[in-house]
């Protein structure tokens, strides 16, 4: 029998974690989808989540857990290590077992039987719409499943920390019943759930909280300079020519994108970019990914007045749209991105805060006024 689970945060969101998985793998079993993973009842969800936030409180050695953990068989995995003992799934073995696991893109390999969970050893490959939970940090757990395409972050559904419960809100990405929002959010170029594989803002992302210094990235067309306005000049750290190893990418063909080399060549080039984002100001990108200039500093428009207010949303199930001034949506970086899309409404600014917070700023022209949508939730 499973043991008991005291965490309450595991009970209350199994049954939505169960329910959206098995709505998933039917869509893609009838979509002609073949390598999909075996759904799992709420009582094992709830008793995974259970254990690995347990495990994720203990430390070895002076050390936190930072672990992964998949539910599949083992035939399941592609070229798996199976263990010659199972282990059975405690937040001690989770703790021992961390350190040879804590490397990206390694999962431990977790299944049933007969009422008892088991550890059968690790995995680099699961099978499409597979769940997977992570341990981030004391605390804080993700429970993902990888897209379907396979390349690219895994798809986030819900996010623990504490007793918080973020489960997010794949249709309306928390927005329902407002289309003006929902116009806005189409401006944003933000990641679909279901309808793509990769996304190269959703991987540029990740790349700026990586380096856990803050960023700010502001994306502008590439057919004109009025960005310029908005900028201290002169500019230091201009790009010139202009860096456009992403755009050329891109117009490779649809067989050449399939390549493993083009797929590390790709996030070879977002990774660069995401680096110079942890210099001080403000790294400037055109909308087909040309870097033009970064350590930027942004300043009002002489054409333009101090903007007052912004709309606040976020991908989760149940979160209400707020109205309020920038300066209270962050520091610096995030008042800075609300006045450069203020003054330039074909622009998009990206702001990642030291604290893990991120921000997607853009112009909302039914609302007048700038929309601001956190996707930390997305990016964990």
């Amino acid at each position: 029998m499973f043991s008991e689970p005291s965490y309450l945060a595991a009970r209350m969101v199994a049954e939505t974690i169960e329910a959206h998985f098995a709505e998933h793998i039917e869509v893609a079993r009838n979509l002609g989808e073949q390598d999909l993973a075996t759904a799992c009842s709420s009582g094992i969800i709830e008793a995974v989540i259970d254990i690995a936030f347990w495990a994720s409180l203990r430390r070895e050695e002076g050390r936190s857990v930072s672990i992964s953990l998949a539910l599949l068989q083992p035939e399941q995995a592609g070229k798996p290590l199976i263990f010659g003992n199972r282990l059975r799934l405690t937040p001690q073995n989770l703790v021992k077992l961390a350190p040879a696991v804590e490397q990206p893109g390694i999962h431990l390999g977790v299944w049933h039987e007969n009422d008892e969970l088991y550890i059968w050893g690790t995995t680099h490959t699961v099978p499409g719409i597979c769940f997977v939970l992570e341990v981030v940090e004391p605390g804080l757990l993700v429970i993902k499943h990888r897209r379907l395409g396979g390349f690219g972050k895994f798809v986030n559904i819900a996010v623990l920390h504490g007793d918080q419960i973020k489960v997010l809100d794949e249709k309306s990405m928390g927005i329902a019943g407002c289309p003006a929002l929902h116009a806005s959010l189409m401006n944003m170029s933000l990641p679909s759930f279901m309808g793509e594989t990769f996304n190269i803002l959703l991987q540029l992302s990740a790349a700026m909280r990586l380096h856990r210094r803050g960023g700010l990235v502001l994306i502008v067309p590439r057919e004109n300079d009025d960005w310029r306005d908005s900028i201290v000049h002169p500019i230091k750290y201009e790009v010139t020519p202009p860096y456009h190893v992403i755009a050329d990418l891109m117009q490779h063909t649809e067989q050449e994108r399939s390549t493993f080399e083009w797929q590390e060549a790709l996030l070879q080039a977002i990774d660069i970019i995401g680096g110079f984002t942890a210099v001080d100001g403000a790294t400037v990108i055109t909308q087909q990914y040309d870097l033009l200039a970064f350590g930027a500093k942004v300043s009002r428009s002489e054409k333009s007045v101090p903007v007052e207010q912004v709309i606040i949303t976020e991908p989760v199930s149940g979160v209400q749209a707020t109205r309020i001034h920038p300066a209270q949506n962050g520091g610096t970086r995030h008042l800075a991105a609300a006045q450069f899309v203020h003054d330039q409404h074909d622009s998009i600014a990206l702001v990642a805060s030291q604290d893990g917070q991120f921000t997607v700023f853009a112009w909302s022209e039914k609302l007048n006024m700038v929309h601001a949508h956190r996707i930390d939730v997305l990016l964990l």
